[in-house]
């Protein structure tokens, strides 16, 4: 451990499991923030925190507090890790890292300037079931990689009110569960050279699936599908030339897969085996860079969230998709209540 002091703003589902892993894998958790100071309070008493605050700016100016966990729903990602940022913490933010590119570069550059690590928790990054397949990947194993395909699909509710569904919440399929399958994606095969999105919207205009076509260097395929109407296999696969990766459900979290080669012989089996649910490891990949003084990042550098963000945009585009309003909500609109993805 480097030693570094977390605080987490914003007590809903995701913040939970996030503060479970860290006590599980022995960070130093001190602080805990929220909008209301009984939320907070409650979230301090569930996971032994030593101290709670009743509102984000207190947690931000806590001396003892070095990394900030931004757990909040996406459409406030922004706003809450440039008030982290500002006050000289370091920021590992949920995914989707903004709601759009333009949010994504301007922490990039407030990070920067500060001296300070941003990061996105797309928690799959480090999962080991990943770190197995991209030291496979690099190997050559599965010789030329010709195509990929990811799919993430959950029946989640239709309420219009809920906020996957409230286009001033920032909801749809895509910035919840397509992010999963797009940076899986940029993962193996990097930048898509071509995009090509369809997706259908519900009632609220949110996107309610998502599929998309994109083609990478060398001319590589890749497929993604998401939906938040319908529960879907989960799954993923990369498909090389001299071997395949097979992934099972739920592909993006600690997770088995198989190595086969084109006769569909099993050369390796990998199974995931580890306590809780796994995101204590992108703390300790932030905690590492830090110390490393590497604000830049490695496995998931900033550069390229801000580029999948990108991705993401362009994607939006195409189904006819934006926001009221993508970086000055309403501050009654802001709950850390809302459970996250």
């Amino acid at each position: 451990m480097t030693g570094l002091r977390w605080g987490i703003l914003a007590t809903g589902r995701i913040s939970g499991v996030f503060a479970s892993d860290l006590r599980i894998a022995g960070h130093d958790l001190r602080a805990v923030g929220s909008r209301s100071a009984a939320s907070a309070e409650a979230f301090a008493r569930e996971f032994e925190i030593p101290r709670a605050h009743a509102s984000y700016e207190s947690l931000v100016e806590d001396p003892d507090v070095d990394i900030v966990y931004i757990g909040t729903p996406h459409p406030m990602h922004y706003a809450a890790a440039r008030l982290a940022l500002e006050h000289g913490k370091h920021a590992l933010v949920e995914k989707a890292f903004t709601v759009n590119q333009a949010e994504a570069a301007a922490l990039r550059d407030l990070a920067a300037e500060r001296g300070l690590l941003v990061m996105e928790a797309m928690w799959t990054r480090w999962l080991p079931h990943m770190v197995r397949i991209r030291e496979l990947v690099t190997s050559g194993a599965l010789g030329e990689i010709r195509a990929m395909h990811a799919d993430h699909t959950q029946k989640l509710p239709s309420d219009p009110a809920h906020r996957l569904n409230a286009l001033a919440l920032g909801g749809g399929a895509l910035l919840d569960l397509g992010v999963y399958p797009i940076s899986f994606v940029w993962d193996v095969l990097g930048a898509p050279t071509s995009i090509t999105a369809t997706g259908r919207l519900g009632e609220t205009g949110a996107d309610t699936e998502v599929a998309t076509i994109m083609t990478h260097e060398g001319g590589a395929l890749s497929t993604t599908l998401s939906s938040s109407r319908a529960a879907g296999p989960t799954t993923a696969h990369i498909i090389g030339t001299e071997a395949r990766i097979d992934i099972d459900r739920a592909f993006y979290g600690p997770t088995s897969f198989r190595l086969s080669d084109p006769s569909g012989e099993v050369l390796e089996t990998f199974a995931t085996r580890i306590e809780g649910r796994g995101m204590h490891f992108e703390a300790r990949a932030a905690e590492r860079l830090v110390a490393d003084g590497n604000l830049a990042g490695d496995v998931l550098p900033i550069d390229e969230t801000v580029a999948i963000m990108g991705t993401l945009d362009e994607i939006r585009r195409q189904i006819g998709v934006s926001y009221p309003s993508e970086t000055d909500l309403p501050a009654d609109a802001v709950s850390d209540r809302m459970e996250p993805k």
